[in-house]
């Protein structure tokens, strides 16, 4: 079973140790005590597979090394091996059933085969060290030498199975030289907390009330049902992910490692463009450093440009899920992106806000439907039903049930996915700083409580996540 942050077992057991053990050895060992623990965290939920992450680490490593200094023909050509064998790795775990799955239907065929149980986090990890390995080849970074910080790296357990995508780059020096500091520590303890909060209190929550509407015949739903439900999931995987980044930053400050912000209030943007400048912003950020840019950018033709998206956002619903509806989802935003570059942007300027933010939240809940989904077929019956297309009942009586049942809940989730509540403590901190300190302390040490107690009394605690 894997062992997740929003874990009484986490909580309480595995990261003390963790902690108690990086802060009495000395500074040259750090590095070491932190790479263990990640290995231990990673084999409690995949025990096989931590050999895997093993060998990962040794040819990487090994190829890093190879590569530096060699005359340009042979560094592309180890440089190619190693993309091959990275993503060869990514394609056998992740996408062999699902390429197999296509060719037997394609061609009618009956090639046999083991579903796999996909290594936790491989998404992100594999990107984590393309971004390594690209940058090495484009002498960008310096090639690690120090094994032990290379795999430091690729296994760092705060951000190892559900990131925030670290670039190599972004976190070279803090590998050997990083503060580690009582007001970091401090810092880190409290977004953790937070992070903590919002998987726990709201994302848990909300994502129940998803939970049971996608699981009634879909027959059975109403319009109102439809909605609630798919609103309802808006916010899960919002709170959801949002909240293990929180997490996964405080765990870095912790241990005295930055990392960038990964969420930036998504729901605020007026629209889709902006909304993805604003979610999982390190994988945003990887795609267009790593694939965008150099297949030309925005400076091309218009053809070229949507190729470009299409490759971008096709890629992109890929490496969430090995099925048609991630690949569907995230072609349906390239096209979005496609049309807000070449119009649409341009008109979305000319209209007063509020159909800005009705424009770019319809969108992306309609995108969630694909997301959410188990697959294509489930997703157009949804959204026809949504839209008022499948027949099916206005209201009933169902649907005034979980409407009533969650209203507060949506609404509390609606002011939380905004930055008000944030821009408020904060003017309290400049107008009232005696008792500001005080008082975070006790809301902090309540968020906690609460936390913990519902981690204790309920089973329904999913991170939506983990599959990627």
């Amino acid at each position: 079973m894997t062992m997740v942050f929003s874990s009484i077992l986490f909580i309480f057991s595995f990261l003390p140790v963790a902690l108690g053990l990086y802060m009495i050895v000395p500074k040259q060992l750090k590095n070491l005590i932190l790479l263990l623990v990640s290995l231990f965290f990673y084999a409690w939920g995949e025990p096989v597979y931590v050999f895997l992450m093993l060998f990962t680490i040794a040819f990487d490593f090994l190829m890093g090394i190879l590569m530096e200094k060699q005359p340009h023909l042979l560094r592309k050509r180890i440089f190619i091996v190693t993309l091959i064998v990275n993503l060869g790795i990514l394609f056998f775990f992740k996408y062999w059933g699902f390429f197999l799955d296509n060719i037997n239907q394609l061609f009618n065929l009956g090639i046999p085969y083991t579903p796999l149980t996909l290594p936790i986090g491989i998404s992100f990890y594999t990107f984590q060290i393309l971004s390594y390995i690209i940058d090495i080849y484009l002498e960008k970074v310096p090639v690690q030498k120090n094994i032990v910080s290379f795999g430091l790296y690729v296994t760092m357990f705060p951000q190892l199975i559900a990131g925030p995508i670290v670039r190599y780059k972004d976190i070279n020096d803090q590998l050997t030289n990083r503060d580690i500091s009582q007001e970091k520590f401090g810092i880190g303890v409290e977004r953790f907390i937070q992070g903590l909060a919002k998987k726990v209190l709201l994302a848990n929550n909300i994502g129940y009330v998803w939970t049971l509407i996608s699981a009634m015949e879909i027959g059975q739903l109403s319009v109102l049902s439809a909605w609630i439900g798919i609103i309802a999931f808006t916010f899960q995987i919002y709170f959801d992910f949002s909240g293990y980044s929180d997490m996964a930053i405080g765990l870095g400050k912790m241990f005295g490692f930055e990392f960038l912000e990964n969420f930036n209030y998504p729901y605020i943007s007026r629209s889709v463009s902006e909304f993805w400048r604003r979610w999982h912003i390190s994988l945003g950020t990887w795609f267009r450093e790593y694939l965008y840019i150099p297949l030309g950018g925005n400076r091309v033709t218009i053809p070229r440009l949507f190729f470009n998206l299409f490759i971008v956002w096709f890629l992109t619903g890929l490496w969430h899920g090995a099925s048609w509806n991630f690949v569907i989802w995230g072609v349906f935003y390239g096209l979005i992106l496609f049309a807000e570059k070449i119009f649409l942007g341009e008109l979305l300027t000319k209209v007063p806000r509020f159909f800005q933010h009705f424009y770019t939240l319809l969108l992306v809940m309609i995108g969630w439907v694909f997301f959410a989904s188990p697959d294509f077929s489930f997703a157009l019956s949804y959204l026809k039903i949504m839209f008022f297309s499948a027949g099916a009942a206005l209201i009933d009586t169902t649907g005034l049930y979980y409407l009533a049942t969650s209203f507060i809940l949506l609404v509390i989730c609606g002011v939380f996915s905004t930055p008000v509540v944030h821009q408020q403590f904060t003017k309290l901190i400049h107008r009232e700083k005696n008792w500001v300190i005080p008082f975070g302390l006790g809301l902090n040490c309540l968020l906690l409580f609460l936390s913990i107690a519902y981690l204790i009394t309920e089973t329904y605690n999913p991170f939506l996540y983990f599959r990627f």
